[in-house]
């Protein structure tokens, strides 16, 4: 995440790393810190510096100072590089390579911050050999230190320069970028895909009530019903009215009196 240093002069910085060193003493470990730091102002000039401290905080702002003092400019074309680089420091090497318009920075986190800090957009990188966070940030930069901008070319070759191949593709790029200056993001899309399963939109699992968990038994029962139903209509006899309370029996019907059952016993004068 980039750290504006300065509003005015538009810097930025950039943690790349922090490093723990110990130190192996009478009473014990004594630890110290170091921190890598890249600033820039996203507009052709760079800088790194390396601060230690017995703290955190105290290194990175040794680092940022002595970033801002290294800073210096490098010739970009406009989102991306002019040519294609390659840069080397210790056993790093590091592949710089020009990309077209909306490609972005495709690198890893120390490759990626001093392109992002330059202004780089659009570029496409490949390291090789280490891996250490350190010597690929100096070997970016020793790839950016061999960038030469067309004019510059020109001017020490005393020659005319057509169109290369980088402004050709970034004119192709150009027909696939979006046209619209009104600075407004696009809306995000709406997952609709199942709200309207289960108990219906919006409504939370378990009945709305508080715990959750409990709207299984209801839903149960309402499958239950539903059986009871399509077995009784299948069968051709209407099922009793289930009842809400678990576990109590359905009503009845009432018994007939004894008089009535008997005096509907006696046979016919």
């Amino acid at each position: 995440m980039a750290e504006i240093l300065d509003e005015s002069a538009s810097l930025e910085s950039t943690t790349v790393g922090v490093f723990r060193t110990a130190a192996t003493v009478k009473g014990g470990r004594r630890f110290s810190f170091s921190s890598l730091v890249v600033v820039g102002d996203r507009n052709g000039r760079v800088g790194i510096g390396y601060g230690k401290a017995n703290q955190v905080p105290p290194a990175i702002e040794k680092a940022q100072k002595e970033a801002r003092r290294k800073m210096r400019s490098y010739p970009i074309f406009g989102r991306t590089l002019p040519h294609a680089v390659t840069g080397r420091f210790g056993a790093c090497m590091v592949r710089l390579l020009p990309a077209s318009p909306g490609t972005g920075v495709i690198a890893g986190a120390s490759v990626r911050a001093p392109l992002e800090m330059v202004g780089v957009q659009d570029c496409l990188t490949k390291s090789y050999g280490s891996n250490n966070s350190k010597n690929l940030v100096k070997a970016v930069l020793n790839g950016l230190d061999q960038l030469r901008a067309k004019a510059t070319v020109e001017s020490l070759r005393g020659v005319v320069i057509g169109t290369t191949e980088v402004e050709e593709a970034i004119e192709r790029g150009k027909a696939f970028m979006p046209t619209s200056g009104s600075g407004e993001k696009a809306a995000a899309p709406v997952n609709v895909v199942g709200e309207n399963r289960g108990r219906g939109k919006g409504r939370p699992r378990g009945g709305g009530r508080r715990g959750g968990g409990g709207g299984g038994r209801g839903r149960r029962r309402e499958v239950a019903a539903d059986a009871a139903k399509r077995a009784a209509d299948s069968a051709g006899v209407r099922p009793a009215p289930p009842s809400d309370a678990p576990g109590e029996a359905p009503p009845s019907t009432p018994a007939a009196a004894p008089d009535q059952a008997a005096g509907s016993a006696e046979p016919a004068p």
